[in-house]
């Protein structure tokens, strides 16, 4: 039975490529590729694919918080995170959010193949660059710090910080999450409040600085 896969990453050729290779498995299907974290929870929901090869920096919704939508909603599909970043805040964060796997995209093939056939068995795959970080993180037992992102704003509220930074209007925001407008303004008061920012500049750079957005094509 083959394992079905969902690409999700912003950068076509990147999916292209990835399809093409994972085309040469034969017990590999890919069945759906998305651009944004949006579509990816969508997909995930109407394909339920066994795995999703995950990447973090996407627009309107980043793969860490499309991580924890779909592990709510499809708890049984596996979340294998591909990435650029191999810093420990978002190792730590994608773990958190409940991703099966992490792995760097200058891996080669063979290991992104044998991460995806361990994760489909139920199994945890760390790639060995970044592995430290999770083990020294397991005997600290650290907490996410009390100032970060992640404790501060609720999961909405780091949704519509994400699309503020990208330059999403009010209009634009309730429609793609669904939301009435006088719902978004108030979300992005108590965003302001509790980030103690006063301008859409200043949250722009938070939300960069925070890794739920980047200023990358």
């Amino acid at each position: 039975m083959s394992i079905r896969i969902l690409l999700a990453d912003d950068h076509l050729i990147f999916r292209e490529g990835m399809r093409s290779l994972l085309a040469r498995e034969p017990d590999i299907e890919v069945v759906g590729g998305a651009e944004n974290g949006r579509d990816t929870v969508r997909l995930a929901r109407e394909l339920k694919p066994d795995v999703i090869v995950m990447d973090i920096t996407m627009p309107d919704l980043n793969g860490m918080e499309a991580t924890r939508q779909i592990k709510k909603r499809i708890p049984d599909t596996k979340v294998l995170c591909l990435s650029m970043h191999s810093d420990r805040r978002y190792v730590l964060d994608m773990f958190r959010a409940g991703v099966s796997g992490y792995l760097l995209k200058n891996c080669a093939y063979k290991e992104l193949s044998n991460a995806i056939h361990i994760v489909a068995l139920n199994q945890v795959y760390i790639s060995p660059q970044i592995a430290h970080i999770v083990v020294d993180e397991s005997i600290a037992q650290q907490p996410p710090a009390a100032s970060s992102v992640q404790s501060i704003l609720t999961p909405r509220e780091r949704e519509v910080l994400q699309l503020i930074a990208e330059g999403r209007n009010t209009k634009q925001m309730a429609l793609k999450m669904h939301l009435s407008s006088k719902t978004i303004e108030a979300h992005r008061r108590r965003i302001m409040k509790k980030l103690h920012i006063r301008s859409v500049a200043e949250l722009t750079k938070y939300a960069i600085s925070e890794g739920l957005t980047s200023l990358e094509g």
